[in-house]
């Protein structure tokens, strides 16, 4: 049915059919689908995860610290690969009950921690280990304001822009326009903000900046919905010259293909530092 001639029915129902692709990652209930215990590793932190914006952000995080010789930061990345529906197993259901990804247990705690929500997970990481998130109460809420921030704007990028310029199977030319005047407008309030200083929420590097990179970031280098010369990304000059510093730190360039199973560079499962030698990365910190 096309677009013109489109009307809402009195009681909405799913046509799991209609949804093709997508029939897998998305549905209008909740709940376990199946029976499936969740792999556990060595370490204290078992993350389950794919290498999308949100699963990259922990990912960065955590090597991030351990960075900074921060060992109790150790983790098994473990690929959930949501096309197939891993993440209505039971077994992550338990830790996630929303059925999104990244999901982490903290087997360091007794008994063990679970953390959903990719923004609780580095509000979380960064308590835990002290690091990225300020201790002083005003620079504290402003990288606050800035992650939360990010996490009400990327669904306007990933569910609203991403999907109908580059996913949808019918091209909408109003829905297209609307989320890319959003977006448009989201990279205008991050470049003014960075006209004024290095980092997202000021001088010093934080959740925030690793929170909006792997959105705006790989949206800015052409990476994200191939939308970089259509959103004219090159006319915010002082994003790019952040989003180039930020590519540039050695625990970005690892953390963002963990759990990933596409591109050049792979990792579909972290264990250990040494994994990414096969990717030919330097995993000295």
């Amino acid at each position: 049915m096309s677009e013109n001639n489109y009307q809402p029915p009195k009681v909405w129902q799913w046509d799991q059919q209609g949804a093709g692709s997508w029939s897998k990652i998305n549905r209008p209930i909740s709940g376990a689908t199946h029976e499936a215990a969740l792999p556990v590793g060595k370490h204290p932190l078992q993350l389950y995860s794919m290498g999308t914006p949100n699963g990259q952000k922990v990912t960065i995080l955590l090597e991030e610290l351990l960075a900074l010789d921060e060992n109790g930061a150790e983790y098994d990345a473990h690929l959930i690969r949501i096309s197939e529906g891993d993440q209505f197993s039971s077994g992550f259901v338990a830790v996630n009950p929303n059925s999104k990804i990244p999901a982490l247990l903290d087997r360091s705690e007794n008994p063990a921690v679970r953390v959903f929500e990719s923004g609780n997970i580095l509000v979380y990481l960064a308590e835990k280990f002290g690091h990225f998130l300020p201790q002083e109460r005003a620079a504290r809420a402003e990288t606050l304001n800035w992650l939360f921030w990010l996490q009400g704007s990327a669904p306007y990028i990933g569910g609203g822009f991403g999907h109908f310029y580059h996913y949808a199977p019918l091209k909408i030319e109003y829905a297209i326009n609307r989320f890319a005047m959003e977006a448009k407008r989201q990279l205008d309030v991050l470049d003014r903000q960075l006209a004024q200083h290095r980092y997202i929420a000021g001088e010093e590097y934080s959740i925030a900046d690793i929170a909006i990179w792997p959105w705006y970031g790989v949206l800015v280098q052409g990476g994200l919905y191939e939308a970089a010369e259509f959103l004219d990304v090159s006319s915010y000059k002082n994003l790019q010259r952040w989003v180039q510093e930020i590519a540039e730190r050695p625990a970005v360039q690892r953390g963002r293909i963990v759990n990933r199973t596409w591109g050049e560079q792979q990792l579909p499962e972290r264990h250990a530092a040494a994994d990414f030698d096969q990717v030919g990365l330097n995993q000295a910190r």
